[in-house]
């Protein structure tokens, strides 16, 4: 039996007057392609994403680990926490996705961790009819604010039972999500899912979310 190939590249993503970098993966005959948005304090090199995106690759989705800022931007803390600027940049990467040979014809999603998740919100909200799903882990999407009551896009939020914080944020915005939505609590799983087994489930979770939303609008 042969292996299926897969393209992988690392990739430099213009946006404003600097160059995000970026590492993109795509499996053969990928319909679907996630962009994720990480955490202050993370980069695209975070295990955690890192591990969910491999299991999205052997899925057969598509996906980019990029940083939303520079090295002297991630320095700043007002910078890290400066969601509308993490929102416009997820936008001209969602661009740059589009116009690119390789992925200009691939069903979008976005996957944030973190403050990323409200980055992602905002830019879906934008950009309604494009983005098909979204996945938020341990996210903040209270800081997305009131671009939550314009989510169309399918979202999925996944937070750990005893990250008790973020569980109420997370409650909170879910209420204010208009569209299709559902909000996963894993059981004994804190704010990194550090727990055995606990980011298994996130990368399951986020699998069994985008093969049914990005694939479905694929379809013809």
């Amino acid at each position: 039996m042969m292996e299926k190939t897969q393209l992988e590249k690392v990739v430099q993503i213009p946006a404003d007057a600097a160059l995000l970098a970026g590492s993109l993966v795509l499996p053969e005959h990928a319909v679907g392609l996630v962009a994720f948005a990480h955490g202050s304090g993370s980069s695209r090199f975070s295990p955690r994403n890192t591990f969910v995106a491999r299991q999205l690759n052997q899925a057969g989705i598509g996906t980019l680990l990029m940083d939303l800022l520079t090295e002297d931007e991630d320095r700043r803390y007002e910078t890290r926490f400066d969601i509308n600027l993490l929102t416009e940049r997820l936008l001209q990467v969602t661009h740059w996705m589009q116009n690119q040979p390789d992925t200009k014809d691939l069903a979008i999603g976005y996957f944030g961790a973190s403050t990323g998740a409200a980055a992602a919100l905002k830019a879906a909200a934008s950009r309604t009819s494009l983005i098909r799903a979204v996945v938020s882990r341990g996210g903040r999407p209270d800081l997305a604010e009131e671009a939550l009551e314009h989510v169309q896009s399918p979202t999925l939020l996944i937070v750990g039972g005893n990250d008790q914080v973020v569980l109420q944020l997370n409650r909170a915005a879910f209420a204010q999500l208009p569209g299709e939505k559902e909000l996963v609590i894993v059981p004994g799983a804190t704010h990194l899912f550090e727990e055995p087994g606990a980011l298994e489930e996130v990368a399951r979770l986020a699998t069994i979310w985008f093969k049914r939303y990005l694939y479905s609008m694929s379809e013809p």
